[in-house]
């Protein structure tokens, strides 16, 4: 296995937990690159459901170095309770087999605070989880923020932590109407935090400029119209989610990386507000909601549902430039009679040609595909796939110009067929 990157081709929820624990077999390495605790990746092992925010799913197996890179933003109560809940259940986590980038920047308790005022604000409301990471990436670029290697140092947590108090607690008042926080209260309770996370962060660009030989797996969180330049701003995440980021967000600049596998389900979902031109309403929304288990792994909110769009896909695989597809869920769309594809975009009875600068008010035109009525998920081979399925595969493979190379057919970590080269 080449080194890879993996993101997602939508607006998140693409399923990329699975196939990042499937891929990680072959990888020594695996890093997450950006975002936070606002992304949920899930992975279903004997009957068992993981949910990872924070830490990489490749922390399940054995022998694998999990990294979080330095452009992440790192909620330290989540991650510690993520490391106690995987101690419990027996998933071993220590410093060996997890590194955190002393360069990642802390959210804080203001963070969380100050994005859910700001939503409540808003006349525009963006979706956001509340779980303070925009804030938290605000002041990073506003060059006030809290790094890792400030966190576990007490003497320079406690100076960056009352610097940012006396900027902060004025704004809580003035703008918002609410007391702001106290310094003894904050630093006493994260810094007994700190002290526990200490024994994970490294320099991660020093560690494993020494270990080149081994095969990264880097693990996108989000997707890719979520990302901040790309995506369907503003509504949209407040980090880089693209493939292009993976190095600068790891610190792993020197690694070369040859394979840029791209997920996207077999139709479409978003989470939060903005355009969704294929967005479906009533009875096969529902469909595709209980079937799919279409709700959030971060927030559990219902997830919007709608047909794949084939125009949104290949402008992700221009932006990340894919060059192998892996699709997800095909198995929800099984007792569907009828299955529709996106392949252009009308406004105002016009044909847009063109990826256009805005989503809103477009309609879809569609391509309509006869369902297969049939559980496909212990299917152990495309070839065994029901023919109606395959049509649909090879359509979208034609149409979008790459390979599809693995496809999920259900729930659990197996459930995955390899497309061999030529399989039709």
């Amino acid at each position: 296995m080449n080194n890879t990157v993996l993101v997602g081709l939508q607006w998140g929820d693409e399923g990329k937990g699975k196939i990042i624990d499937y891929l990680c077999r072959d990888a020594d390495v695996v890093v997450r690159f950006q975002g936070g605790n606002n992304a949920g990746h899930t992975v279903i092992t004997n009957q068992k459901k993981f949910v990872f925010h924070l830490i990489p799913s490749g922390i399940l197996h054995k022998n694998k170095i999990c990294v979080i890179g330095q452009g992440v933003v790192v909620d330290p109560e989540i991650l510690l309770k993520e490391i106690e809940n995987l101690k419990k259940v027996g998933i071993p986590v220590s410093k060996k087999n997890l590194k955190i980038s002393n360069f990642c920047h802390i959210i804080m308790p203001y963070h969380r605070i100050i994005d859910s005022l700001r939503e409540q604000k808003r006349v525009e409301k963006i979706g956001t989880t509340k779980r303070g990471i925009g804030p938290c990436y605000k002041d990073r670029v506003s060059r006030c923020g809290i790094r890792m290697g400030d966190f576990i140092d007490p003497k320079a947590f406690a100076f960056k932590l009352k610097d940012n108090l006396r900027e902060k607690n004025p704004i809580f008042k003035e703008a918002y109407g609410q007391k702001g926080f106290r310094f003894n209260s904050v630093y006493n309770k994260y810094k007994k935090l700190a002290k526990k996370i200490e024994p994970f962060v490294c320099d991660v660009t020093d560690y494993f400029y020494k270990r080149q030989d081994k095969k990264f797996l880097f693990e996108g969180a989000q997707g890719t119209f979520l990302d901040i330049d790309a995506g369907t701003y503003p509504f949209v995440t407040s980090s880089s989610v693209v493939a292009s980021n993976a190095l600068l967000g790891s610190g792993l600049a020197f690694i070369n990386i040859k394979k840029r596998f791209g997920v996207a389900k077999a139709y479409t979902t978003r989470v939060g507000e903005g355009p969704f031109p294929t967005e479906l309403k009533a009875e096969v929304l529902d469909y595709l909601q209980d079937e799919g288990g279409e709700f959030g792994a971060t927030t559990g909110r219902p997830r919007r549902c709608g047909w794949l769009d084939l125009v949104l896909l290949k402008r992700a695989i221009k932006v990340n430039s894919i060059n192998s597809l892996i699709i997800t869920k095909l198995d929800v769309l099984g007792n569907l009679g009828k299955i529709k594809v996106c392949i252009k975009y009308k406004k105002s009875e016009k044909i847009i040609k063109n990826f256009p600068y805005s989503l809103e008010n477009l309609k879809p035109v569609y391509k309509e595909f006869r369902g297969w009525n049939k559980d496909i998920s212990k299917v152990k081979s495309f070839s065994k796939l029901p023919k109606a399925a395959k049509t649909y595969l090879n359509f979208i493979e034609k149409y979008l110009g790459i390979p599809i190379n693995f496809i999920s057919v259900g729930k659990d970590r197996e459930e995955i067929l390899k497309k061999r080269k030529g399989e039709k």
